[in-house]
């Protein structure tokens, strides 16, 4: 078997098998290379100039954990085992036609692996759901946590099953006509277990993340370091038959060169996809309001498939619960949920009183299908200091506009896991650091609520039923108000799966609303959506046509009369044309 591993600073490495010692040789590029006979199937690490071995920068597979040996791996047998041949017929749909639930392995359900989570995968496909995206896999220390602090980025978590295990469950979405997503940490690396810099410089001092050292993605020796990264994108895409990527936080990926590394990583997708003949996507994280993100390539932009769009979370947010700590003091009420309809983006170059200056440019040039919005995330609920979900915050009515609202945009809807029942579950922080990490981050979480009026202590981090109490309580579906909620979600999902609907995703949705009356109406893909968030019934003006009614909140009692339609308090009505809209 051939080892092969970039050390460019060192002087001497060794492939360290056991008790045994084998000097590998220096090759081109600061690349050293050997060959071993037998014992690597119980694990291996290398020894960089004598030093103690440390794990594989490229391990497969760390059974032991981020500090214990690296072992390998037969990608062809992973390849066998998700390979989509296998499920007949199987082809991602695009994105224009997706909806996609974020999950947490470790919290989905109670065992927390891929098999269990596989036996859930019923749910979501009678749900409507298309793509199924997982929160980070890449070995992180502990047996759990939220998975944004990586360190062995080619090695899944052992906690949640092996890695054929992981390709059995995407294999099994696959038979099920479910693409499955991975998110993936490319702007910095955790600190416990990070070995990473011992091997090269894959780090960088002349920029600053939030959460540790920057990745050197433009510096000196960079070229390696980027292929370091896009080889593992493909790795996830090709080995394991993902469909897909989610890109953590790019603002906080520094490229500053001609080609940024996301336009290099976006190039290598295209053409796997291209070769494989799949539909594969990568879709950026970015806080930015900047459309370049998503444009060609040939027009100056990066060439991302989509990228999620935070200011429609934050309008629908601020607008159903009133909250205006943070980045909500910067959206003000129904005016700016109406413009996060029509536009995605409220924030096109205004100032932002959050941040103190000018912030986002228009969206002109970009699809609807090209942004990828949500009610409700891990990110918004886990940031929370108590990890309370919207159906811990709003009575059942709202929650049901709300999911109106997202399901029938005209961008990419995102559900998070629970959210379709309204679990009473929380979502909250939680880690599985050592002792002297964990007891800073638990500081540090206190320290940050401090100046919130919170009600209660901020639960530790580090203590196991604050992962335990975040696990989904399936129950629920079956109960009261649990399953009204989630056969109104079914019902919205069957109508955004139309023809008519999934033909309009060009065109941009007629939005009208009373900021004094407190309603809302809204006609995109055929459907009408008329709110009421109003504490009292009341007549709101709707457009001309034959409009039938073909679904209504459970408070909806009134009747139509042509130009305006009498709704109840808090109401929604879903209306659609007399032309009819089959599903797929």
């Amino acid at each position: 078997m051939r080892f092969s591993v970039w050390a460019p600073q060192a002087k001497s490495v060794e492939l360290v098998i056991g008790e045994r010692r084998i000097a590998l040789q220096a090759i081109d590029g600061g690349h050293w290379q050997g060959d071993a006979d037998s014992g690597a199937e119980h694990g291996y690490r290398y020894s960089l100039d004598g030093a103690l071995p440390v794990p594989d920068p490229r391990s497969r597979w760390q059974r032991d954990g981020v500090h214990g040996a690296s072992f390998t791996l037969d990608a062809e047998r992973l390849r066998d085992a998700g390979r989509v041949a296998e499920a007949p017929g199987f082809r991602a749909v695009p994105l224009r036609e997706a909806i996609i639930y974020e999950l947490h392995v470790g919290t989905f359900t109670a065992e927390g692996t891929y098999r269990a989570a596989q036996g859930k995968l019923a749910h979501l496909q009678s749900l409507g759901i298309t793509h199924v995206e997982l929160l980070p896999l890449a070995t992180f220390p502990g047996s759990h946590g939220w998975g944004y602090d990586g360190v062995d980025l080619y090695a899944p978590l052992p906690a949640y099953g092996t890695p054929q295990e992981l390709a059995e469950f995407i294999h099994a979405c696959h038979q099920m006509g479910l693409a499955v997503l991975l998110d993936v940490v490319y702007n910095h690396l955790g600190p416990d277990g990070n070995y990473l810099g011992q091997f090269g410089p894959y780090f960088t001092d002349r920029y600053k993340t939030g959460w540790g050292a920057a990745v050197n993605y433009d510096g000196p020796q960079s070229d390696q370091v980027r292929r370091f990264v896009i080889d593992n994108a493909l790795m996830w895409l090709n080995d394991y038959q993902f469909d897909g990527l989610r890109l953590d936080a790019v603002h906080a990926i520094f490229s500053f060169d001609a080609v940024h590394v996301l336009e290099e990583l976006a190039a290598a997708v295209k053409k796997l996809a291209q070769d494989s003949r799949r539909n594969l996507v990568v879709i950026a994280e970015s806080d930015l309001n900047d459309p370049r993100l998503v444009r060609d390539v040939a027009k100056g932009g990066l060439g991302m498939d989509a990228h999620w769009c935070d200011d429609f979370h934050h309008a629908v947010h601020r607008f159903f619960t009133g909250e205006r700590d943070g980045y909500y003091a910067d959206f003000d009420g129904l005016g700016d949920v109406a413009k996060a309809l029509r536009d995605g983006y409220v924030y096109q170059g205004q100032y932002s009183v959050h941040r103190q200056r000018q912030h986002g440019r228009p969206p002109r040039g970009i699809g609807s299908d090209q942004l990828v919005v949500c009610a409700q995330n891990h990110d918004q609920i886990g940031n929370r200091a108590q990890g309370e979900r919207l159906s811990m915050l709003l009575e059942p009515a709202q929650l049901q506009a709300i999911a109106a609202l997202t399901l029938l945009s005209p961008f990419v809807p995102m559900l998070f896991q629970g959210e379709e029942w309204g679990a009473h579950t929380p979502f909250l922080y939680f880690t599985d650091h050592n002792e002297e990490l964990g007891r800073l981050v638990a500081e540090g979480r206190a320290r940050e609520f401090s100046s919130f009026n919170w009600q209660g202590e901020v639960p530790n981090p580090q203590d196991p039923n604050t992962f335990l109490r975040c696990k989904l309580d399936w129950r629920e579906t079956s109960k009261t108000p649990h399953a009204a909620l989630l056969e109104w979600h079914r019902q919205l999902i069957r109508l955004r799966l139309s023809k008519t609907f999934g033909n309009a995703t060009r065109v941009k949705p007629a939005v009208k609303y009373s900021v004094e009356k407190n309603w809302l109406t809204y006609l995109h893909g055929g459907l009408l959506s008329v709110f009421n968030f109003a504490e009292r019934p009341q007549r709101v003006p709707r457009p001309a046509g034959n409009w039938h009614l073909v679904l209504a909140s459970e408070t909806a009692k009134g009747a139509d009369t042509g130009a305006s339609v009498q709704i109840a308090a808090r109401a929604t009505l879903i209306y659609r044309n007399h032309n009819s809209i089959t599903t797929r």
